[in-house]
């Protein structure tokens, strides 16, 4: 039996957080070049289980997609650690690690790279819970805001911090946006923690 407002639950869970310096500009400047290795393609919107498509207006980026191997597996292992640490801090979620690639993304000027509002899970894929953005760029670029959009009051829209070698941690369930690049170009590395469904 379900009875009401016998239990005054407390939501405590964060709408992001963020940690700076998880990687230094050597080794941002090293992932960069490790993922142009892959020849970034453009992306697309869609997964293998539904219709995948190219809209430049919803997405306009390249990207490629970084093997755990022991080439990268030291950016994994930092990612892991940070993302372990943030999660017990602010979002205390049953995660489990990595269940696919990381994402190695790459907006341009040129192409007003952007990827407008969307969110990182859906039924009947794999259990995103944690989603997770590495600056990798210099902050010398204009536009190409990562915001997280939460809907608590009209117009909610945090941008989050453009520092080279920060992490940034959200819920993979809220919405968020990249805006787009008007000047230079912005590398990142997209990556997310998977666990049991929510419940």
């Amino acid at each position: 039996m379900i009875l009401p407002f016998l239990i005054p639950f407390q939501d405590k869970v964060n709408n992001f957080c963020y940690m700076e310096k998880v990687f230094s500009k050597e080794e941002c400047d090293f992932i960069i070049k490790i993922g142009n290795s892959y020849k970034p393609k453009e992306s697309f919107i869609g997964t293998k289980n539904s219709k995948i498509t190219k809209d430049y207006n919803q997405r306009s980026s390249k990207t490629a997609w970084m093997p755990f191997n022991e080439e990268n597996k030291w950016i994994f292992s930092r990612i892991a650690e940070t993302a372990l640490e943030l999660n017990e801090k602010y979002f205390n979620f049953d995660i489990r690690g990595f269940s696919e690639p990381i994402q190695f993304t790459h907006y341009h000027h040129k192409k007003r790279g952007h990827y407008d509002s969307h969110l990182d899970s859906s039924k009947n894929s794999i259990v995103r819970k944690l989603s997770i953005s590495v600056q990798l760029s210099l902050p010398n670029y204009k536009g190409g805001d990562l915001k997280i959009i939460t809907g608590s009051h009209k117009g909610d829209k945090f941008k989050m911090i453009k520092e080279q070698g920060t992490l940034i941690m959200f819920p993979s369930y809220i919405l968020h946006k990249v805006t787009p690049v008007t000047k230079g170009e912005r590398y990142s590395l997209v990556s997310w923690l998977t666990g049991p469904s929510l419940k």
